[in-house]
């Protein structure tokens, strides 16, 4: 499939996805509780689909036919194990909450698991030496630290050290260890995007999960918890509307997000600060919705009272756009979207300190270095990130790397241009955001998704 991007002023309201990252901690949890959960608000899409398929595989019952309110019967942390390899598609953050939760099967008891292309090239053997450390067998089944991979349970509890080149390795930890049969205790002397493993952390407050932690560099996790049903919404996804903040920053008229939460903890709110230091016009006002999430499932006894959050409403305006420094390291998905913004702005950005963005579905640094230099963009690659020199960047077909993030980056671009943008391997975009061509065009995008 082929997107095709035009020259447009974007003008009006959109209403923000669910957060894929939030919808897959959902349905970990609530695959991992006893009884009923609600999922309301879950996002619709390819990864969320395969964290659905895997949990099914390892003995939850999930009903997604009604697609604002997801029902799932949990294991109650006594998981099935499959007859065959679970294939966890594109989804990386599935692959690695999963290896965790399948550290739980019983002693002996072996789930493999395997991915696409993408995927098989994402390294997790720090997660798989994490888990063999506390009990576990996980193996490389190529023996090169990546999927396909055999997991052999049970974690018992005890202590290990991990570095988490992603935030996902300790995310998997501390959702699997409070179900462990003693206490955990795991070092982390490296934390990539400390955002999700904070995001990670409030689910298990949620939960009234037992642990301690020492500034994100030390957790002892209590053995022997359980998770509860619950029933809450799904935040807006600060990592979709990232696309709709830099558009609007570049060629909006004037474009209100709706249902973003600023006291979530996606780490991807940051993009409006980055955009508001190279000078857009942001304001976030009040919209007057206030939210109290609550935690029932059928038993009124059992509850779970989460913090409050309050919706706003973030306006933006095109304004002219300068080029800072950013130290992106707790935003990586945030790279693509910000480095095209960058190729508009005058004079130089620098996007730094986030090597981890290599390690994606593709090395989204080199990815972006390439595909800005078809747009005729100066720009270094560096290690951690890069330097981009804007300018007038000029109409031209880019590749997408099969990379959802890529291919709506860089699509992005095509709105300001003065001729048309086309970028490849579009079909990409359901892995996260199926409707994203749908939304942009609701505010005056002149795109079009083409082909098969």
């Amino acid at each position: 499939m082929q997107l095709v991007s035009r020259k447009s002023r974007l003008k009006g309201t959109v209403s923000i996805p669910a957060s894929k990252s939030h919808t897959i901690r959902a349905v970990a949890i609530a695959s991992l509780a006893q009884g009923q959960s609600l999922i309301r608000n879950p996002l619709a899409s390819a990864d969320a689909a395969s964290a659905v398929s895997t949990y099914r595989a390892l003995g939850a019952a999930i009903d997604t036919s009604d697609p604002n309110l997801w029902k799932v019967t949990g294991t109650g942390g006594r998981l099935n194990v499959p007859a065959g390899p679970i294939d966890v598609g594109n989804s990386g953050t599935t692959l690695n909450i999963a290896i965790g939760s399948a550290s739980l099967v019983g002693k002996g008891e072996t789930v493999t698991f395997t991915g696409d292309k993408q995927t098989q090239s994402r390294p997790v053997g720090p997660l798989l030496d994490a888990l063999s450390n506390l009990g576990a067998k996980c193996l490389s089944i190529n023996n090169n630290g990546k999927a396909p991979v055999k997991v052999t349970g049970q974690i018992t509890g005890g202590k290990t050290s991990i570095s988490c080149s992603t935030s996902q390795y300790l995310s998997s930890l501390l959702l699997c260890t409070p179900l462990a049969e003693k206490d955990t205790e795991i070092d982390v002397p490296l934390l990539n995007e400390p955002g999700y493993a904070q995001m990670t952390l409030d689910w298990l407050d949620g939960q009234g999960i037992v642990y301690r932690k020492q500034q994100m560099k030390k957790f002892n996790v209590k053995g022997g918890q359980k998770y509860k049903p619950f029933n809450r919404p799904v935040p807006a996804d600060f990592s979709s509307a990232t696309f709709f903040l830099c558009a609007a920053a570049l060629v909006g008229e004037e474009v209100t997000l709706l249902g973003l939460d600023f006291n979530d903890s996606q780490p991807d709110k940051a993009v409006v600060d980055y955009l508001k230091g190279m000078g857009a016009d942001i304001t976030i006002a009040d919209c007057g919705l206030r939210i109290a999430d609550s935690g029932r499932d059928a038993n009124p006894k059992s509850e779970i009272r989460n913090p409050q959050s309050s919706m706003v409403k973030v306006i933006v305006k095109a304004a002219p756009l300068k080029g800072i420094e950013i130290d992106m390291n707790k935003t990586p998905d945030a790279l693509p979207a910000m480095s095209v913004t960058a190729a508009f702005a005058e004079g130089e950005t620098r996007l730094v300190n986030v090597p981890q963005a290599r390690g994606k579905e593709t090395d989204r640094i080199a990815c972006m270095a390439k595909e800005l230099r078809r747009l005729s963009v100066e720009v270094e690659e560096l290690p951690d990130g890069l330097v981009i020199q804007g300018g007038r960047p000029k109409p031209a077909t880019v590749h997408g790397w099969g990379d959802h993030r890529i291919v709506m980056a860089t699509a992005m671009a095509g709105l300001v241009l003065d001729g048309p943008l086309t970028v490849d391997t579009a079909e990409a975009m359901s892995v996260t955001f199926p409707d994203y061509v749908k939304l942009m065009r609701s505010i005056g995008a002149d795109m079009e998704a083409t082909g098969d």
